[in-house]
């Protein structure tokens, strides 16, 4: 590490300030066009997605790699960077156990025009309206676990980085093409694409396994409180449910994707 590279050690510093305010306000990531990242896993995923990092702290007492003379992950180099100290990366960091970096990215754009799938015969899921981080996060786990082709937020109402969202995907957010845009727009584009419609509503619907998913298909499912939105009934090739067997009468929302998601990769393989 260069011995130019400055130390930050208070809390009050300005630059730290505005470090926090990135963290946790949707509106200052939205104005300044950034997002903060922590842990050396999520980094580099962000770093492989091509997203552009800002600027770097690094805490050498955790991490005495951040004390050597080249940077532990060289696609940083020549990224304005700083040490930090314990206390002030605890006040940065989310989590205790992030080998002691923390970098700020550049955010991308993600509104539908900008949605690129080359696939033919894509799968994609959509979710419309959700709120919980956690919920988001676990969608792109799986998104990504099944390896669907893009993942669309329909009417989003919290902002896509939020660090709840990139700590409790895992990176997800990073390895899967992710679109946002509202219900009206999103549907206009899959009937442009001639992609087939199944919407996880329980009312006049088929057991998800009945539908056929081999085709170019979206599936797409609300939130666990209210469900789908009416214009989606009205476009669906199909409304489809899983079968409930016991007395709770719903599931999580990413447990749901995953299970009709998997089903549309079970047909495609036969």
């Amino acid at each position: 590490m260069d011995h130019k590279t400055p130390t930050l050690t208070s809390t009050s510093n300005a630059l730290i300030k505005q470090l926090v305010q990135w963290q946790e306000r949707a509106k200052a990531r939205k104005k300044d066009g950034v997002f903060v990242v922590e842990g050396q896993r999520e980094i580099d995923l962000a770093l492989s997605a091509q997203f552009e990092p800002s600027m770097a702290f690094l805490c050498p007492e955790i991490n005495p790699e951040h004390n050597k003379d080249h940077q532990k992950n060289q696609r940083l180099a020549g990224v304005k960077t700083y040490l930090v100290s314990p206390n002030v990366y605890k006040k940065i960091a989310y989590r205790d156990s992030t080998e002691g970096i923390v970098v700020v990215f550049k955010s991308k754009n993600h509104s539908l025009e900008t949605l690129d799938v080359s696939n033919q015969n894509p799968l994609i899921l959509i979710a419309e309206a959700p709120e919980k981080p956690g919920n988001i996060g676990a969608l792109l786990r799986t998104a990504d676990a099944a390896g669907v082709d893009a993942f669309v937020l329909a009417n989003p109402k919290t902002d896509l980085y939020n660090p709840n969202i990139i700590r409790s995907s895992v990176g997800g957010i990073f390895t899967t093409k992710i679109a946002t845009g509202s219900t009206e727009d999103i549907i206009s584009l899959l009937k442009a694409r001639h992609i087939k419609i199944y919407s996880a509503i329980l009312q006049e619907a088929i057991p998800f396994t009945q539908a056929d998913y081999c085709g170019p298909t979206a599936i797409v499912l609300g939130t666990e409180a209210d469900g789908l939105s009416e214009s989606w009934r009205n476009v669906s090739e199909a409304n489809i449910k899983i079968p409930m067997n016991g007395t709770i009468d719903s599931l999580n929302l990413s447990v749901s994707a995953g299970i009709i998601i998997y089903e549309a990769i079970r047909q495609r393989s036969l």
